[in-house]
């Protein structure tokens, strides 16, 4: 799994690592798409036995019953004010970091605006860190403060698919199902399992798991140097498996404590994908047929390997000015030598096409056609397997928009999945999928003219203006990864992107639940002659197409100021 393709040009075995992890996903889905399954009906699983009483015990003390079901506005507003609650416990948490315990270094409590951007930050699963994890965080807050957030915010994302799954499987109900089970049963029978599982792995692979604060060490030449360490298998598990990407190191999964080698390295990227794989296939068992899943599942993989291939080649070929002062070889600028060019392209496609954010190369570092794939992942609003349940629910709501295209070509009502999608649905699709495109247009519009703004980035021309627009772009989408030369910890990028983060999650969450509720009251109506297939290769292009030129025609503009503009300089021989 190491990559040999250091020097120059791409390699058999790089695009051989490219496939097999391809391979791997697709073997994953069905697997993983059962468990999923279950805890969307709410049966019972092998560890019901051993985890049943505690979810019980979690009913009791929170006051819930699980067989009481909500409307989607009971269900919105019941995950509304989880998520404002446990974001202003956080805020205090990070506040008064300096008064509690488990703080070996001294470390000081958090600057309001810094405190309020991170509990943003991971309430809403985008994880963007705007300081260096190990040298502003104490250990308690490392786990108290960030680590459920993690298991939480990735739950509710879950939840929110699951709702919508009922959506359109049930017929002529008012109700999607409730929030806190989902809540409980996400956590404790999926995520939970999963993290100490892989956490394990991520120990015997390597990776550091302690309380202690630093240890000391000498190096080979006699130096003295102190290293930081702490629990970070247990927050590197679940900041993978819940796609929310936030490291206990500021280098991220760069960092060899976070990821020592390339097994862990490819292990961590399987993580990433492994539960929104599962969900398409879940969503098609749930509407009771797995070739809507499949055909999804062939969409999203279509997007994924294309921009991989595409990132490869580019970080492969390396920088044709080099090329001219005959320096030929593969761009190697911000990548870790352990794992080579296909390894890093591969997880920067992969850590972008979900909502992870963990990130094991500097992305400022690409070249701009390298840099440009991982900001359109995002901005297609990373529904190329996506964030754990917003993957689904996001590229279901392209699925809405094209039935509808493909109802008006055969002339009938919109069909899809048994049910009519009529204005409603579609209004509240367009307006969940615009949400992305004006807060981060906007964002960086405003953040292109004003001094503080263009304060942050610490390059000029088209690059800085990328800095800037992925900033925007991942905090709208909840990635939380970053192009890394964009000074973010100020008042104003703070506060900004924190409004950005919190408009990308909710004001999408909260029209496809409407979504849900609508379709739920709906009649099932079987498939005739008349209507379009959404299984076959035919919907699986129409979904490819749609998704791209949505993607494309609002956020090219922006990308020829950066990126694109950034290429062509460069092949002009213009450096800046």
């Amino acid at each position: 799994m190491i990559s040999t393709d250091l020097t120059q040009g791409t390699t058999p075995t790089g695009w051989g690592l490219i496939l097999l992890f391809v391979a791997i996903c697709v073997a994953l889905a069905k697997p993983v798409g059962l468990w999923l399954f279950a805890l969307y009906e709410g049966r019972d699983t092998p560890l019901s036995r051993v985890l049943g009483p505690v979810e019980r015990g979690i009913y009791r003390l929170g006051g819930i019953d699980p067989a009481r079901e909500q409307t989607w506005r009971d269900y919105a507003l019941a995950m509304l004010l989880f998520q404002i609650v446990t974001a202003i416990a956080t805020y205090t948490l990070l506040r008064l970091q300096g008064m509690l315990p488990l703080n070996p270094r001294g470390l000081s409590g958090l600057s309001p605006d810094l405190a309020m951007n991170t509990a943003i930050s991971f309430a809403t699963n985008t994880n963007w860190q705007a300081y260096a994890g190990e040298a502003t965080l104490s250990n308690l807050s490392q786990m108290l403060a960030l680590v459920p957030h993690n298991f939480l915010s990735a739950a509710t994302g879950i939840a929110v698919a699951f709702a919508l799954f009922r959506g359109f499987a049930r017929r002529q109900t008012r109700f999607i199902g409730n929030f806190w089970a989902d809540l409980v049963r996400v956590t404790l029978y999926l995520l939970v399992p999963l993290a100490v599982v892989f956490a394990l792995v991520l120990v015997a692979g390597g990776v550091p798991q302690t309380l202690a604060s630093s240890i000391d060490a000498t190096t080979v030449e006699g130096a003295h140097q102190t290293l930081i360490v702490g629990p970070i298998a247990s927050q590197e598990a679940i900041k993978m498996v819940g796609t929310n990407g936030g490291g206990f190191f500021n280098a991220n999964s760069a960092h060899p404590f976070e990821n020592p080698g390339a097994l862990v390295n490819f292990l961590q990227m399987l993580s990433i994908f492994v539960i929104g794989i599962g969900l398409t296939w879940c969503f098609g068992k749930a509407v009771g047929d797995t070739r809507q899943g499949w055909a999804i599942l062939a969409a999203m993989l279509i997007l994924f390997t294309a921009g991989t291939a595409i990132v490869y080649w580019a970080e492969a070929g390396g920088n044709p000015l080099l090329h001219h002062a005959g320096l030929a070889g593969a761009n190697l600028e911000g990548k870790e030598v352990r794992f080579g060019t296909a390894a890093s392209a591969l997880f920067a496609a992969v850590t972008t096409a979900a909502s992870c954010g963990a990130v094991n190369a500097m992305h400022d570092s690409f070249t701009p056609l390298g840099g440009l794939i991982p900001l359109f992942n995002i901005e297609l609003g990373e529904v190329v397997v996506g964030g754990v349940g917003s993957g689904i629910y996001g590229f279901l709501l392209f699925a809405l928009l094209a039935v509808f295209i493909a109802g008006l070509m055969v002339g009938r009502t919109p069909e899809y999945v048994g049910k009519k999608i009529e204005s409603r649905e579609v209004k509240l699709a367009v307006l969940a999928i615009v949400v992305l495109p004006v807060c981060i247009l906007g964002g960086t519009a405003l953040a292109s003219v004003l001094a503080d703004g263009l304060a942050g980035p610490a390059n000029k021309g088209p690059h800085g203006f990328t800095e800037i627009l992925y900033a925007f772009t991942s905090a709208t989408g909840n990635n939380g990864s970053a192009f890394a030369g964009l000074n973010a910890n100020s008042p104003f990028y703070n506060g900004m992107l924190a409004v950005a983060m919190w408009i990308g999650r909710f004001f999408v969450m909260v029209p496809v639940l409407a979504i849900a509720g609508s379709l739920a009251q709906k009649k099932h109506t079987p498939a005739s002659a008349g209507s379009f297939p959404t299984t076959g290769p035919l919907w699986i292009g129409l979904l490819v197409a749609i998704v791209l030129v949505v993607g494309g025609l609002t956020f090219l503009p922006a990308l020829a100021l950066g990126p694109i503009a950034e290429h062509l300089a460069m092949l002009a021989g213009t450096t800046f």
